[in-house]
């Protein structure tokens, strides 16, 4: 389980806090979506999981052991992080994927880390990309292959920034699907934040609404209604249910004094 308790951060000693006591719980091998508007503090919460910040309060453990106890080789075999803009640099794809080893490897990989690479490539289907320039890819494989470097670094928890930003619908639902297969076979925990709450429904098995650095409801599928998305995002939604599923409808921006 990844357990957040009493997070406050801010930049600047007499600056506002960006978080406020967030507290926060995500089961073991569950996918976890983070809902909110840009500047509530959603990036800030994913720097301090990943130790890129350091709180000024409060405690982030996993699996019971607290992440500021570990040092960053350590913590880079437990997290891995898939970020909204991906950059590889003059890389393959083989090579690209092989970077996620280097808390493994230190200076030079060895032929157990190339076979864990060789596995996720075939894993993921990636055997006709392996040795192409990864710059020159489409955001949907660049994406995709993101989530491959993150998964060689066998992580235990998977911290996903805006994932299906920027991608067309099929690669929308190619990287959900993703998200989903990793949690159930896999077993890897998953922290997401996402902009569009039908694919927050599509993806996620628990929910984080937050505002003003705090998260104000937690919990299933059952806290998605209109009354918290408004006072969430100022917006007016509709909920409608097809086949079974609920589908979000609406988004009339809320007029606020």
């Amino acid at each position: 389980m990844l357990k957040i308790e009493n997070l406050r951060f801010s930049y600047a000693r007499r600056e506002a806090e960006i978080l406020r006591g967030l507290e926060l719980e995500l089961p073991a091998g569950k996918v976890g979506i983070l809902l909110g508007k840009n500047g509530c503090g959603k990036t800030t919460l994913f720097k301090s999981v990943l130790g890129i910040e350091k709180p000024g309060e409060g405690k982030i453990s996993f699996a019971g052991k607290e992440l500021n106890s570990f040092s960053p080789r350590e913590r880079a075999k437990l997290v891995a992080y898939v970020p909204q803009h991906i950059h590889f640099g003059n890389l393959s794809v083989y090579d690209s994927i092989l970077m996620g080893r280097v808390a493994y490897f230190g200076s030079k990989a060895g032929e157990s880390d190339r076979a864990v690479v060789d596995a996720i490539i075939s894993e993921m289907g990636l055997e006709s990309f392996a040795e192409r320039n990864a710059e020159a890819l489409s955001g949907g494989e660049k994406q995709k292959i993101a989530i491959a470097r993150a998964l060689a670094q066998e992580p235990a928890l998977l911290i996903f920034d805006e994932p299906t930003g920027n991608l067309d619908m099929a690669n929308e639902q190619l990287i959900i699907r993703e998200a989903r297969r990793l949690a159930e076979k896999r077993a890897i925990t998953i922290l997401s934040s996402l902009h569009d709450l039908n694919q927050a429904l599509q993806m996620g098995d628990c929910f984080y609404l937050m505002r003003d650095g705090v998260i104000r409801y937690a919990g299933g599928s059952e806290i998605l209604t209109p009354e918290h998305i408004r006072e969430i995002f100022d917006i007016d939604i509709r909920i409608i249910e097809i086949d079974g599923e609920k589908i979000i409808i609406g988004g009339k921006q809320h007029e606020t004094l």
